[in-house]
C-alpha cells in the first residue's frame, strides 16, 4: 500500500490512547467498531514488550475489520509483527532509515509542523504526513507550534507548488466541529484521540465523525476525492 492507497483510506486515523474508562485495546475496539479503518497503535512510556503484547492484539483486530495497522515509533516491533507500517515523530527514526530496514512493502508516516519539514519527509520517502497540531492537546507532551486553519492553508498551498502529492493529515485538538472548516483547507484527513474517548458513546462518535467528514470532505490538496 503506498501513497495512493493509503490516501483512500487515512481519511480518518484514530490514535490509541489510554484513560481511566478505556485500556489501549479498548480504544482500538472502538474506533473500529464505530467505523474507523486506520489505527495508530501509541504507547509513547510503555515497556517493549507490553507494546508488543498489545500490538500483536490490536493487529488481530484490525485484520477482522480490514483496517490499516500502524505503530508509533517502533520501527524493528513494526517489521517483526507484521505491522502494515510504522509512524516516526520528528526525534524518532529517521523515515529513510526506516524505509532501509522495512523495505516498500510497509507504509512509512512522518510529523511535521512546517512546509519545510513536510518536504524533507517527502524527500526521505515518507508515505503519509500527520501535520499538527490543529491546537493545544492534553495527549501529546512538548507540542510544536499551534497550526490553526491559517497554519492547514499555507502549508497546503506550499505542498502544491512544490508538487508534493502525499496525503496529508491534521492531528492534535480536534472536535467534530473543526471537521468542515478543516477539510476545506484541502486537508487528506484527520486524525483523533481524545475527543472520541471523551465522548459519552464513544462508538456512535466516530459514527457521527464519519458521516461528517463523507459529507464535508471534497477533493483533497492533490484533487483527489476523499
Amino acid at each position: 500500500m503506498k501513497s495512493e492507497d493509503v490516501r483512500q483510506k487515512s481519511h480518518l486515523q484514530f490514535i490509541t490512547h489510554y484513560t481511566e474508562r478505556y485500556t489501549y485495546l479498548d480504544s482500538a475496539r472502538i474506533a473500529l467498531e464505530g467505523g474507523c479503518r486506520w489505527i495508530q497503535l501509541r504507547m509513547k512510556e510503555a515497556p517493549l514488550q507490553e507494546i508488543e503484547d498489545i500490538a500483536t492484539k490490536v493487529k488481530k483486530m484490525c485484520r477482522a475489520y480490514d483496517a490499516t495497522f500502524i505503530i508509533d515509533d517502533h520501527v524493528e516491533l513494526a517489521k517483526r509483527i507484521g505491522a502494515d507500517g510504522v509512524h516516526l515523530g520528528q526525534k524518532d527514526m529517521p523515515v529513510d532509515k526506516a524505509r532501509r530496514i522495512l523495505g516498500n512493502g510497509f507504509i512509512i508516516g512522518g510529523t511535521a509542523n512546517t512546509s519545510e519539514q513536510i518536504a524533507l519527509l517527502a524527500q526521505a520517502g515518507a508515505d503519509y504526513i500527520g501535520c499538527g497540531p490543529y491546537r493545544y492537546t492534553s495527549t501529546k507532551k512538548n507540542l510544536s507550534p499551534i497550526l490553526g486553519l491559517n497554519g492547514y492553508r499555507k502549508i497546503v498551498e506550499a505542498m502544491q507548488k512544490g508538487m508534493i502529492r502525499l496525503p496529508i493529515v491534521a492531528i492534535g485538538g480536534i472536535t467534530k466541529e473543526d471537521i468542515p472548516s478543516l477539510m476545506q483547507t484541502g486537508l487528506t484527513g484527520i486524525a483523533l484521540s481524545g475527543s472520541i474517548l471523551r465522548a459519552e458513546n464513544p462508538i456512535e462518535e466516530m459514527k457521527i465523525i464519519i458521516n461528517q467528514i463523507n459529507r464535508y470532505g471534497k477533493t483533497d490538496h492533490c484533487g483527489t476525492r476523499i
